[in-house]
């Protein structure tokens, strides 16, 4: 009996250490944390997300970072048109999938001090960015609220499948610093 209330013990401690001082410390910031957003954030693939993103930063007075969006020129026609400092926008395009524009960007959010972002992204895309979003921001206590972009005609439903997928190449991610594509990409051999 004593060797049972040892390890519940020692278990409660250790589960109070993770989420307290461990590794689940950032989550644990980024769940909680209720501080005004700090930043825009838009996930290219469509150009309305953009257009929402703009005015959305115009009109809270927040900086706009756009990753992996339309081309410079476009952008920038875009941002002048919806009346946004150009000095206030960044224009980002390392990313090339959904999990890049978190993973390409994390370190310098928290760099910079973010703790809450908006995620700007079609409501079709939503679900599965907030879900590698969380995951990946969450690893550097950074605060995800979503604002869904309407797609309608044009949405499309994704599967569960992807926006699991996609959560454990983030979980893998964090936890590497890998993604589980470049690993489970086959090897070319050198002829």
């Amino acid at each position: 009996m004593a060797g049972l209330r040892t390890g519940i013990l020692l278990s409660a401690g250790l589960a109070m250490w993770m989420v307290g001082a461990g590794p689940l410390a950032p989550y644990r910031r980024a769940l909680f944390d209720r501080s005004a957003p700090q930043l825009v954030l838009v996930l290219g693939g469509d150009v309305d997300r953009e257009r929402v993103g703009a005015r959305l930063a115009r009109e809270l007075d927040l900086p706009l970072l756009v990753s992996g969006g339309s081309n410079p020129e476009y952008a920038t026609w875009l941002i002048e048109e919806e009346g946004l400092d150009a000095e206030r926008v960044e224009l980002d395009y390392r990313a090339q999938d959904t999990l890049g524009n978190f993973t390409s960007l994390v370190d310098e959010l928290q760099d910079r001090r973010v703790r809450h972002l908006l995620l700007v992204t079609s409501a079709d895309h939503l679900a599965r960015s907030m879900a590698v979003g969380q995951v990946v921001a969450g690893s550097r206590g950074i605060h995800i609220t979503g604002v869904p972009v309407a797609c309608e005609p044009r949405c499309v439903a994704e599967s569960p499948v992807k926006r699991w997928r996609d959560w454990v190449r983030a979980v893998a991610w964090v936890a590497t610093g890998r993604d589980l594509r470049d690993v489970a990409a086959p090897v070319q051999e050198v002829r």
